[in-house]
């Protein structure tokens, strides 16, 4: 079954869609000599990449996920027993002299360090797996303590490898700890699947999307119509977490 869900996520990705696609349709003119169908099959395999390669049909795909849930400043937020942070991103800036919080607005480290500072829930859980002592919750924590957010209120979750495993583990610390309620801060494409997930692991959810630059770059005919690779990969990250997201909303119901 995983090697399964491995596949159909690989071929989320356009362009190994279409590869899989063109090579199927090489096959069908080999041995079948049916040209029509292989055309066919051809022309739906580079359309379909050619498509997601367009910045702005990249843009509307992914902003189908991540205005999902608005982005809301942390003091306006309802407190929870817990802040959850789920792992992902970049963390050079940790090591960094002078860096500030508002340097960070795409990191969803320095939202929950924000959450914290903001009084909305005395523990923060960081969600992250790796090997031995160098996991990324280990990393996350460093993080956090550079922004002033105490020792004694992390909790680090360091075994999960995958959004699924970021809820079970997470969960199982929180009713380990008396949390009921959380807020929980990851990407707002990740966002959808991953509060699916949270509230089938039991816990009460209140989502705390974090933004992604946008690969549209201007409003002019070029920024928005111009085939790219940024946007087809752009195109590649939501089309999986659409994958992610039936799956999970499949396993609760059927659960």
């Amino acid at each position: 079954m995983r090697f399964f869900s491995e596949i159909v996520v690989a071929l989320t990705f356009p362009l190994a869609l279409t590869l899989v696609l063109l090579a199927l349709a090489g096959l069908v003119y080999a041995l079948l000599k049916w040209r029509r169908v292989a055309f066919a099959l051809a022309v739906v395999a580079i359309g379909w990449s050619a498509f997601w390669s367009l910045p702005r049909n990249a843009e509307w795909l992914r902003e189908s996920l991540e205005d999902r849930y608005a982005v809301e400043s942390p003091n306006v937020l309802p407190n929870a027993d817990a802040i959850v942070v789920l792992g992902g991103g970049g963390y050079t800036w940790i090591s960094r002299p002078g860096i500030t919080l508002d340097d960070l607005k795409y990191s969803r480290l320095a939202q929950g360090a924000r959450l914290y500072i903001a009084g909305r829930a005395p523990r923060v859980i960081l969600s992250g797996g790796g090997e031995g002592d160098r996991t990324e919750a280990r990393n996350m924590a460093r993080g956090m303590r550079k922004f002033g957010v105490p020792e004694n209120a992390l909790l680090l979750e360091e075994r999960s490898t995958d959004t699924t495993t970021n809820a079970r583990y997470s969960a199982q610390i929180a009713r380990a700890n008396g949390i009921r309620s959380v807020l929980l801060v990851t990407s707002a494409i990740h966002m959808p699947r991953a509060s699916v997930l949270f509230r089938g692991a039991g816990l009460q959810v209140i989502e705390v999307p974090v933004p992604e630059p946008r690969s549209v770059r201007g409003d002019s005919w070029a920024d928005r119509w111009v085939p790219s690779g940024r946007a087809l990969w752009r195109s590649g990250r939501a089309l999986k977490e659409y994958a992610g997201l039936m799956a999970a909303c499949f396993e609760r119901k059927t659960a």
